[in-house]
């Protein structure tokens, strides 16, 4: 197998179903080197099998790829170590990492208990950072031992954390901080040859189906919605050819592929004195039909 990635060794977490399934099995496709990581857990998080990274692993090699089994949990210090180990013992090093791990426990505000709130907040965003920490220790390491490193992270956000969805402040939340670590890790990790980036994706997953998501298709018309739709843009950015490319979110569904817009300085009122609180409401008022006319 050849192509955009020809021999570059790929981990991807959550890679056993859904989107991170169609993010293997396209890089294995282009030539990549795959550690599928997977718990195998349900959407909540509970439970655990190595059978979807197995089949998987299976299709890959079946279709002349190379790829491996990982079935550390991302959320776990250790098991994020452990992760990065696998591609270097299996592989013999690490040049692109792919989070796309996560799970949903989805409630209002009022009704969200403690561990509904830990639970994504730790899968998501403590799993994201986890194993950027250890592939960035890796990375930097061949760097002082006077290899040439050229490493990508790809980070996986959402609408939800971008723009807001009701019933998922912990996801959300969640989300908005993978995109902020993205942008610091970029930063951060850009003098050891890596670049960071994060994309929106969408597609018909065991998150997304039972909202009706991509339900429905004709067989004769294009499934916007099928999740594998995401995985040329995070190949490319994997590839030798994003080079340089760094601190961005894109979004990547159907045949859409877009740049993410962040927080940017809106209209703005100065004077050279403390404001009076008394003073603001007319003022903030004309801010935000500034910014409406924008």
């Amino acid at each position: 197998m050849g192509g955009l990635c020809e021999d570059r060794v790929v981990v991807i977490t959550g890679a056993g179903r859904g989107i991170g399934r169609g993010h293997a099995l396209a890089f294995a496709r282009n030539g990549a080197k795959v550690v599928v990581n997977d718990l195998g857990a349900e959407v909540g998080g509970d439970g655990a099998s190595l059978s979807p990274a197995q089949e998987v692993v299976a299709e890959i090699v079946a279709e002349g790829g190379e790829a491996v089994v990982d079935g550390h949990d991302v959320s776990d210090w250790a098991g994020a170590e452990a992760l990065v180990a696998t591609a270097v013992e299996a592989f013999g090093r690490l040049d692109v990492l792919v989070n796309n791990a996560g799970i949903l426990r989805d409630r209002v505000l009022v009704n969200m208990a403690e561990d509904e709130w830990d639970a994504v907040i730790r899968v998501h965003l403590k799993g994201t950072f986890a194993t950027c920490h250890f592939a960035a220790n890796h990375w930097r390491a061949r760097v002082k031992a006077g290899d040439a490193v050229d490493g990508r992270i790809v980070n996986t956000t959402s609408a939800s954390g971008l723009y807001g969805a009701v019933g998922q402040a912990n996801y959300g939340a969640a989300k908005a901080g993978i995109a902020a670590l993205t942008i610091i890790a970029a930063q951060e990790l850009e003098r050891y040859g890596v670049a960071v980036n994060a994309i929106s994706p969408g597609g018909r997953t065991r998150m997304t189906e039972p909202l009706g998501y991509g339900v429905g298709i004709p067989e004769d018309k294009f499934d916007f919605a099928d999740p594998e739709n995401v995985a040329p843009m995070v190949v490319w950015l994997g590839s030798e050819e994003a080079k340089g490319i760094t601190g961005k979110v894109f979004q990547a569904s159907g045949g859409t592929v877009g740049i993410e817009q962040g927080w940017h300085h809106g209209p703005e009122a100065r004077q050279k004195a403390r404001w009076d609180p008394a003073q603001l409401g007319s003022v903030v008022r004309d801010l935000l039909a500034q910014q409406a006319a924008g």
